[in-house]
């Protein structure tokens, strides 16, 4: 059975983990690897069955432990050529024979589980989702998206999963502290996805098999865990769907979310 946890999401720090009856892997480790390990521990699962690391893209809150938790516990890590090259500090605690690359839309496996990654719009290097396919299912990954591709959304389509990107509200971000110049970034095209657009893409995906949804990724400063879900169910309603179309849990900052089975 293929499974699902959020070990950590937001702004602050991000760490995600996907697991079959024999294969259990982290994309990103943007938190220190002491909470990861903490994180993995709650959840009934030991850092030694961790087979590899996937990377999204080099930000800090993406890859601030992939190199202490390589070195390690001898973890592959797996990026892409230009993410490796973005992240120097990072990759040279990385053991070479740990050092892994993949090709952006060229599927390749780890384990049991077959991957796929695909490119996103964001201010990084090479930025990439990932479609994780396992036990004849397909969860799919994406964060830091500046907007919603013809690209992307084929790539989320056919998902029994998807934890999507559901970063902030207009409004809130409007009126918050933030300086004008990173308020133009996180709303631009290459910066973060806002909670309507989550929805609206979600509502969309609930035809080609989407049973399950998860927001993550969500700012600190920018939005509220009960403002997302209320917004992505308003989405729902708008585009004909009631909130039992689809199962919605918000990943937490703090904490695992549940573990979650892919069905």
């Amino acid at each position: 059975m293929l499974k699902f946890c959020s070990l950590y999401s937001g702004s602050t720090g991000n760490s995600l983990l996907v697991q079959n009856d024999n294969t259990c892997i982290l994309v990103d480790a943007g938190v220190s690897g002491t909470k990861i390990v903490d994180a993995l521990n709650s959840i009934g699962i030991d850092i030694s069955q961790i087979e590899a690391i996937l990377v999204t893209h080099e930000h800090s809150d993406h890859i601030k432990s992939i190199g202490t938790l390589s070195k390690k516990y001898n973890i592959p890590v797996f990026a892409n050529s230009k993410t490796w090259k973005a992240m120097p500090n990072e990759a040279k605690k990385v053991p070479i024979e740990c050092q892994k690359t993949f090709t952006i839309d060229n599927k390749f496996s780890i384990g049991s589980l077959d991957i796929l990654a695909f490119s996103i719009p964001h201010d990084a290097a090479d930025p990439c989702g990932f479609n994780i396919f396992g036990s004849n299912k397909k969860i799919s990954i994406a964060t830091d998206v500046g907007h919603i591709t013809p690209s992307i959304f084929t790539n989320l389509q056919n998902s029994s999963f998807v934890l999507l990107e559901s970063n902030y509200d207009p409004e809130v971000l409007q009126y918050s502290s933030y300086p004008y110049n990173l308020k133009r970034r996180i709303a631009g095209p290459n910066g973060h996805l806002p909670n309507n657009e989550a929805g609206n893409t979600i509502s969309k995906l609930i035809d080609s098999g989407l049973k399950t949804a998860m927001l993550g990724h969500l700012s600190k400063e920018n939005n509220f865990p009960e403002l997302a879900e209320q917004t992505v169910l308003e989405e729902l309603a708008t585009n004909n769907y009631n909130k039992n179309s689809v199962d919605l849990y918000v990943a937490s900052r703090f904490e695992p979310s549940p573990f979650l089975n892919v069905v």
